[in-house]
């Protein structure tokens, strides 16, 4: 087919008419002058058996030199069976994407269907699911380990090297715990984006078994009754501030996780009713610990001191928070019981394992530990199971405490029924 018929000085001359007009160059290209004197360069070509248009510019701003050169790209496209009204349309959304991504950046927010892209989607949609203080801990973990990695890659160009380069790492460190979760959370991640048609391939699924196993390291605690004995008179001579010792003395007669003593507040205890009913942020329940005598006379004696306040057991700082996380534990320290031996969290492992040694219900006692069923029917329920068991439990343990620390051979009690 003849190409390349017209000339530039027929081009600039060209004039229009009452309507559409063309000039034909050859093998596709002509350029249509519109009634209003607009001139458009326009290709015609046939791919897959339909014909097609494509513009390739205006006049004057595409010359006819320009225009050829387009066309002639055109046309080697088609050649290779590609069609270029497709190809143009794909760059256009490339660069549309491109200046998204931009205004993206400058905002501080990651870019299109990268992998920090989808992954903060996802945190942002299981945020209700979960207690603030684990949800921060997932974005955190996402920011320090993730985010600097892959953040800005594609969600589908990740392969499962990448995700292994995250946790070797810590993996290196003996941080096999931390490596575990980290993959797990971005597994988590890649599950819905597969579910949201992102990808449909979970590269971190493959490093699972690459990460050895965590060994189970029991929190030291002691339960032999001479050693626990001790451990009472020890406690009743610390000579820590008021509110520390009220803290130490009430931590193995209750039993409960650190945290939860630490942060008890007022407005959870009722004295009348020798009852503490906190709200339980670790597995999201209401609990009742029932008082026994001797809690109930330590919490009477530091009321007076901190009972106008928020927490039973304030921070020394007087700054409207809770008694710091380490403050138990260097109270042990203090008197001489090493992370090894003794800790704040290994009240729990002393108490469940004098009790089930002493014939008391297991389940009374995983209850009264706060180990409650995921199914929240259940849970609401477990609350107030075993509670008349417990109430008895827990004086029986008070008194028994009290024996091993007079140095009197107590003889293992037994529930009653």
């Amino acid at each position: 087919m003849a190409k390349e018929l017209l000339k530039p000085s027929t081009v600039s001359t060209a004039k229009p008419g009452d309507k559409d007009k063309r000039l034909n160059d050859g093998d596709g290209l002509y350029l249509l002058i519109k009634p209003n004197g607009a001139k458009w360069w326009r290709f015609d070509y046939t791919i897959g058996g339909k014909r097609k248009t494509l513009s390739v510019g205006t006049f004057p701003e595409t010359g006819l030199a320009d225009a050829r050169r387009r066309a002639e790209d055109a046309r080697a496209k088609v050649a290779s069976g590609i069609d270029p009204s497709d190809t143009r349309k794909e760059a256009k959304a490339a660069q549309k994407i491109d200046a998204e991504n931009q205004k993206r950046l400058d905002a501080g927010l990651p870019i299109l269907n990268s992998f920090e892209h989808v992954a903060r989607d996802w945190l942002a949609s299981i945020e209700h699911t979960v207690i603030n203080n684990t949800h921060q801990k997932k974005v955190g973990n996402f920011e320090k380990h993730v985010f600097p990695a892959i953040g800005r890659m594609g969600i589908s160009d990740i392969k499962s090297p990448h995700i292994f380069e995250i946790v070797k790492p810590l993996i290196e460190a003996g941080k096999l715990e931390t490596a575990h979760r980290v993959r797990s959370e971005i597994s988590a991640a890649y599950a819905y984006a597969i579910a949201h048609g992102f990808t449909d391939y979970d590269p971190a699924q493959a490093v699972a078994k690459q990460i050895p196993a965590t060994k189970v390291k029991h929190r030291a605690a002691l339960t032999d009754p001479k050693e626990v004995g001790q451990l009472m008179r020890c406690i009743d001579a610390y000579q820590g501030t008021f509110v520390v010792q009220c803290a130490l003395k009430i931590s193995p007669l209750l039993f409960q996780r650190p945290g939860e003593i630490r942060q008890m507040e007022w407005k959870d205890v009722d004295l009348a009713a020798r009852e503490w009913r906190p709200f339980v942020t670790k597995t999201s329940a209401l609990h009742l610990v029932p008082l026994s005598t001797q809690a109930v006379a330590l919490l009477e004696t530091v009321k007076p001191l901190t009972g106008s306040g928020r927490y039973v057991f304030p921070s020394s700082r007087g700054d409207n928070r809770p008694m710091s996380e380490n403050t138990i534990r260097t109270a042990l320290l203090t008197m001489g019981f090493d992370s090894d031996t003794m800790t704040a969290h290994g009240f729990r492992g002393m108490a469940s394992t004098l009790l089930n040694e002493q014939g008391w219900s297991p389940d009374a006692i995983e209850r009264q530990l706060c180990h409650m069923p995921k199914d929240q029917v259940r849970a609401a329920y477990n609350r107030a199971q075993y509670l008349d068991e417990r109430r008895r439990m827990m004086q029986a343990w008070a008194d028994y405490l009290d024996g091993l620390k007079s140095g009197a051979d107590v003889i293992p009690f037994r529930k009653t029924g």
